[in-house]
């Protein structure tokens, strides 16, 4: 069983920073890309941030310049260092993962249960 569990969410006054983390467990062989997702109008999850294996990162234009996506192989862990927030900013944060169980498989996505932050004075 592979697990993703999400933290650091929270309420947080404009112009603030949160950073939050998504720390993968269990039966693990190797994790792909990892993302970052959020609500938004008309979608069920609109794309936040990404980072690949190689370390790419990818953001929406919305974010970029405010969010930073890192990870931790070591840890099995993806950061999103969130500053300059504002209203527009409050959702349930997911993260998901490509991760493979064994050597031989392709791997799968997995999503998180998400956690909420909150921007408002």
């Amino acid at each position: 069983q592979v697990q993703l569990v999400e933290s650091g969410g929270g309420l947080v006054q404009p112009g603030g920073s949160l950073r939050l983390s998504c720390a993968a467990s269990g039966s693990i062989f190797s994790i792909n890309s990892m993302r970052w997702y959020r609500p938004a109008p008309g979608k069920e999850r609109d794309l936040v941030a990404m980072i690949t294996g190689g370390g790419t990162t990818h953001y929406a234009d919305s974010v970029k310049g405010r969010f930073i996506i890192s990870r931790d192989n070591a840890k099995k862990t993806v950061f999103l260092q969130m500053n300059s927030l504002t209203p527009e900013d409050t959702a349930v944060y997911y993260c998901n993962a490509d991760i493979a169980t064994t050597r031989w498989s392709y791997g799968s996505t997995y999503w998180g249960q998400g956690t909420q932050v909150t921007v408002s004075s």
